[in-house]
């Protein structure tokens, strides 16, 4: 005689106020959750495809995804913005890297320097780009003069489209503070006796490095390379700034700064949004562009998160 199918306990109250209790005790982060993310994607991919002025909503389809792919300008701060993923983001870990492995080294005096490295984080953006603008100046700046100095003639180096962005690469390479002080407390976690062992073992800086270092500061090496990502996807404040010194360009009334100078070099994805949105009041493009934004941020993440697994697993 087959047994009888008994019905699933019901949740006791006392189960159900410990839910409704971790609910609450959760609803600041599910109500900031909802405010500041999941309802501006949302709110994004609705408008991308609407013609929005804020005044004025009109359905227009996939419109503005087809000007997207016909627009030469979005295409140009697409690449370089990329240029700015692939050459920047590693030239600041490495130099950041470099730095924090120095700073393990030195005996005396570390604490000086760990401040002096420290320091140009702390300066703010707008005013650190003006100074390194300044001192760029093919004409005056100081770092030409003291190449003319040694018989070398500098270059044009905000106004070249050909150094224009990795002039920006050593701007961002000169405020690596941050980033190293953050390598530097990884480094300095690594237990000592396994570099004792090492060395007992014959084994050199190099191999010491590749071997024990390498895969002690992984996790933090990750987390620097995935937010130096998403943070050269956001370029825009240096850059603007760079553009518009360089250039000349004044607040007077009546004029007008693109984004870009020299020949659309510095344009940075962000820097077209922004255009897009708040000079031509085209929401529903700025959206198309914010979404361009989010997927390549995914996808870099997505990629870097496989490829560092990879490395993990062939350890």
């Amino acid at each position: 005689m087959a047994s009888p199918v008994h019905a699933a306990p019901k949740p006791s109250r006392w189960r159900r106020s410990e839910g409704l209790r971790a609910l609450v005790w959760m609803s600041p982060f599910l109500v900031g959750l909802m405010v500041f993310l999941i309802y501006p994607l949302i709110a994004t991919v609705y408008y991308s495809f609407h013609r929005y002025d804020l005044f004025t909503l009109e359905f227009i389809g996939l419109d503005n995804y087809a000007y997207v792919l016909k627009d030469e300008r979005v295409w140009q701060s697409a690449t370089n913005t990329l240029w700015l993923v692939v050459f920047m983001v590693p030239a600041q870990l490495l130099f950041a890297l470099g730095l924090a492995l120095l700073l393990t080294k030195i005996k005396t005096g570390a604490a000086i320097f760990r401040t002096i490295f420290f320091l140009p984080s702390l300066i703010p953006l707008v005013a650190g780009t003006v100074a390194f603008v300044f001192l760029l100046n093919p004409g005056t700046g100081a770092v030409n003069q003291v190449l003319a100095a040694v018989g070398i003639t500098g270059p044009d180096w905000f106004g070249d489209p050909a150094w224009s962005k990795p002039s920006l690469t050593m701007l961002a390479m000169w405020g690596v503070g941050n980033t190293m002080m953050i390598f530097l407390a990884a480094l300095l976690d690594v237990p000592k006796h396994l570099y004792e062992a090492a060395s007992i073992d014959g084994a050199g800086a190099f191999r010491q490095f590749r071997s024990i270092t390498l895969p002690m500061i992984s996790p933090v090496l990750m987390f620097s390379t995935i937010t130096g990502v998403i943070y050269a996807l956001q370029y825009f404040t240096q850059a603007m700034i760079a553009s518009r010194v360089a250039s000349g360009s004044t607040d007077s009334a009546g004029s007008v700064f693109t984004p870009g100078y020299p020949d659309g070099s510095l344009l940075t994805l962000p820097q077209h949004l922004f255009q897009s949105g708040f000079r031509d009041w085209s929401m529903g493009m700025a959206s198309v562009h914010a979404l361009m934004l989010f997927v390549a941020a995914m996808v870099f993440t997505l990629i870097l998160l496989r490829q560092f697994r990879f490395a993990e697993e062939a350890r």
